[in-house]
């Protein structure tokens, strides 16, 4: 079965978690990329992530659109 892109971006955005600058950057295209629905998947992902990293939590800006 093929990967779907929201698990794709998903795994993207934990790997870069490190870095708020390069992680609003990657959240950003993936919203350029995603599906709307797909994009409430992300929203909904990134508001459970951020939580125990709230440095992240400006990101959330550009979903929030």
């Amino acid at each position: 079965m093929p990967r779907t892109m929201i698990s794709y971006t998903k795994q993207i955005l934990e790997s870069v978690s490190f870095d708020q600058k390069l992680f609003c950057k990657e959240v950003e295209k993936a919203v350029k990329t995603l599906l709307p629905y797909e994009i409430e998947q992300l929203v909904d992902w990134l508001q459970n992530f951020t939580t125990e990293k709230p440095e992240l939590r400006a990101c959330l800006a550009y979903v929030e659109q």
